[in-house]
């Protein structure tokens, strides 16, 4: 007896080995095998049967079913093609490949993803598509991580320990070797480094790169957050020394060089906790009736030189980060709250944006350049707005100047459609230790649209300064600030849900449809619907992003704008100071491709701001109503899933899931196109916009999650465990009575 056959392994048949080879080349098309990978894929591992499929091997390439791509390699020539693109993960762990050279996103699942994470660039063998299916393949090479970095909890134990990585970004556990925990203990939150992880190996592995602390200490889920998205907290130290070396005093010979505005009436206003003071106006009465308004933005590009370790610092960043409780600054605080803040009776570098007008706020003329400011009073938001109701106050001649003005303009902007959604800002009450005591709502009133309609102004008319072409002139490189029309699909699918409350838009000229989504959101202020309505408008828009390519803004009904007025903490600001003094010195244009390259990092960095900001948030939401579980809250359905709903709690804004597995009643389906769930047999449905009466049931702070149940389930679970209760007792009384019998 031969020694396979002792082991039991019976020889495959030819005819047997060929049709399993067909269907391990037919579910892997894009990959390449030998015969010792062919028998490691059919646990194949007597000799006599591996011999036999070298033979199968060469017979199904000489009968045209498989391609030899190298001697002795072989692949599928099922019809099929490979495309480049970015990973997309489900929450189920499979994915999608968004590639621009797809139509449609590919599905890739799960076993086929080869350890590809969320936002890798990845080659893809997409297969031979059957009719009317979507498309589908599998991952043949990771061409670029998106990320190596993860934030989880350590699970440590006698022989090694784990990462129990805490977002969605990485569905698998990370293997730390004990000599890689660099002094992190069982259940701290750390930041783990992927150093390597084999193709044949579940779990990659990591070492320890940062110690956050211990979960539920309010300083160690901020910098969780940070570190989840990849986004820097303290700066480099020879970052942090090139700031130390800037002085506070104006150089002589760069203030006599500036348009000198020190005796013009000027001054900020800004939220009340705010530090960083980048914008000042100034009002001063010249003939004719006539008024000179100057917008005074810090002269950051002064002391930001390019390709400085504080210049790649602040590209690096693009953006100040605003937590609940902090600012993560882009750039150093002795230059964000000392030498570039417009701060009260000091005397600032800036560029200016200065405006001739009349009474009905018509820029008559126009002048741009650097200047120099000493600013005569800091107003918070709240000091300026009581002074527009009535209050007297320091320069109150000058402030409803400026906010008569501003109300003009604003109206204007809105005759010619800008769109106007006032979105609720959710701000906390914190104690010194960053617990959450109260939540409250911030409101956007006459002080601060003030503000707002002179920073709009002046970028809008920054940006047709270099993009305004006379004659011949040639267009000069320039960074927008673009938003794109909204999505016809989306509008008419919204036009459609709408129409259910009795409300419609028209989508004909630009003018109409946007004066008819400002009238809808009239209508809706205060009606149950409101949120919804609102919330599924912005939806149909697309982001606005930053881009040499100018497209106009849409929102603002704009056809030129940047991003001028916030230097300290947004690097598209920097960006556009450097390039306007570059055209007003009669520079010639700035390469294209370079700056594009640039707007699309700031866009992105933006975007993770933007995520981090929000997770901060929905953090503290979760830790403010930690106290609270089994308490009922009145709130809308504010997102509907397969999973469940979401419900919004109307006095808090804090949102939480009611799971669809604890809807017992009935069996209930996700209603994609109507935003709603049905139960299949009795066809009740929880919809967008509902109101509903939840009860707090969990609060989970490590996944930043509110689990709600609906409180009429949960009462009438309570009202039949009393009467299982009240029969249980019945029984055991009649048992006893008939013992006595």
């Amino acid at each position: 007896m031969s020694k396979n056959k002792k082991k039991g392994e019976a020889i495959i048949a030819k005819p047997e080995l060929r049709k399993r080879l067909g269907e391990l080349f037919e579910q892997h098309p894009g990959s390449c095998y030998n015969y010792k990978q062919v028998a490691k894929h059919l646990e194949v591992k007597n000799m006599e049967t591996k011999r036999l499929i070298v033979e199968v091997l060469e017979e199904m390439r000489d009968a045209g079913e498989l391609l030899e791509e190298t001697p002795g390699k072989y692949r599928s020539k099922a019809i099929g093609s490979y495309v480049t693109g970015i990973v997309d993960l489900t929450a189920k762990g499979a994915a999608y490949i968004l590639s621009e050279e797809s139509k449609d996103d590919i599905f890739v699942a799960f076993p086929n993803l080869r350890h590809a994470l969320n936002g890798d660039k990845v080659k893809v063998w997409v297969y031979a598509r059957r009719r009317n299916s979507r498309p589908e393949g599998e991952v043949v090479e990771i061409l670029e991580r998106k990320r190596t970095t993860f934030v989880g909890i350590i699970q440590r134990s006698k022989n090694y320990a784990f990462l129990m990585p805490s977002g969605k970004q990485l569905p698998y556990d990370v293997f730390v070797p004990l000599a890689q925990l660099h002094g992190a203990k069982d259940g701290d939150k750390v930041v783990v480094e992927i150093t390597e992880w084999p193709e044949a190996q579940k779990n990659p592995v990591g070492t320890v790169i940062q110690v956050l602390g211990k979960p539920g200490d309010n300083d160690t889920e901020m910098n969780a957050i940070m570190a989840e998205y990849e986004l820097p907290v303290a700066f480099p130290t020879k970052v942090l020394k090139a700031s130390e070396r800037i002085p506070m005093e104006l150089p002589a010979d760069e203030v006599a060089r500036r348009k000198d505005f020190r005796k013009a009436v000027t001054f900020t206003i800004d939220p009340k906790d705010a530090k960083d003071f980048d914008d000042a106006l100034s009002v001063r009465k010249i003939k004719n009736g006539l008024y000179e308004i100057g917008v005074h933005i810090a002269d950051v590009s002064y002391y930001v030189a390019p390709d400085t370790a504080l210049d790649k610092e602040a590209y690096n960043r693009a953006t100040s980060v605003y937590l609940v409780d902090r600012t993560v600054p882009m750039l150093p605080e002795k230059l964000s709250n000392g030498v570039c803040s417009l701060r009260p009776d000091e005397e600032k570098l800036c560029f200016s944006a200065v405006f001739k007008m009349n009474d009905n706020a018509e820029v008559l003329e126009q002048w741009f350049g650097r200047t120099v400011i000493k600013s005569n009073r800091r107003y918070t938001y709240e000091e300026a707005q009581a002074i527009i109701e009535g209050n007297a106050g320091d320069y109150k001649e000058e402030i409803l100047l400026l906010n008569d003005l501003a109300q003009k303009l604003r109206a204007e902007r809105f005759k010619n459609g800008a769109l106007d959604f006032d979105h609720v800002e959710v701000k906390f009450d914190l104690d010194e230790k960053g617990k959450p005591l109260g939540v409250y709502f911030k409101e956007s009133k006459e002080a601060n649209k003030l503000i707002e309609e002179f920073m709009l102004l002046a970028n809008k008319k920054v940006a047709e300064k270099v993009g305004k072409i006379k004659g011949n002139q040639k267009e000069k490189t320039f960074v927008y600030r673009i938003h794109d029309k909204p999505f016809d699909e989306k509008l008419e699918e919204f036009n459609k849900f709408i129409g259910r409350f009795g409300y419609g838009l028209k989508l004909g000229s630009r003018k109409a449809l946007t004066s008819s989504i400002n009238g809808l959101m009239q209508k809706v202020k205060g009606r149950p619907e409101q949120n919804m309505i609102e919330t599924l408008a912005v939806r149909t828009m697309a982001k606005a992003v930053y881009s040499t390519m100018n497209i106009g803004h849409y929102g603002l009904a704009f056809e030129y704008y940047t991003h001028f007025t916030s230097p300290i903490r947004r690097y598209p600001d920097i960006m556009v100071h450097r390039l306007l003094q570059r055209y007003l010195d009669g520079g010639r244009s700035a390469n294209r491709d370079r700056y594009e390259e640039w707007c699309k990092h700031s866009s992105e960095m933006e975007q993770l701001a933007a995520n981090a900001e929000r997770a901060s948030i929905k953090y503290k939401q979760v830790e403010y109503m930690s106290d609270k579980i089994g308490q009922d809250f009145i709130g809308t359905i504010s997102g509907v899933t397969q999973w469940g709903f979401y419900v919004e709690l109307d006095d808090s804004k804090c949102e939480g899931l009611v799971s669809i597995t604890e809807l017992e009643d009935d069996y209930y389906e996700f209603d994609e196109k109507n935003y709603c769930i049905v139960g299949r047999h009795h066809g009740k449905r929880y919809q967008l916009g509902d109101k509903v009466k939840v009860r707090v049931a969990k609060a989970n702070l490590v996944a930043r999650q509110l689990d709600f149940v609906l409180a009429e389930v949960v009462k009438k679970q309570e009202r039949q465990m009393r009467e299982e209760k009240w029969e249980k007792r019945e029984k055991r009384g009649k048992k006893k009575n008939k013992g006595r019998k």
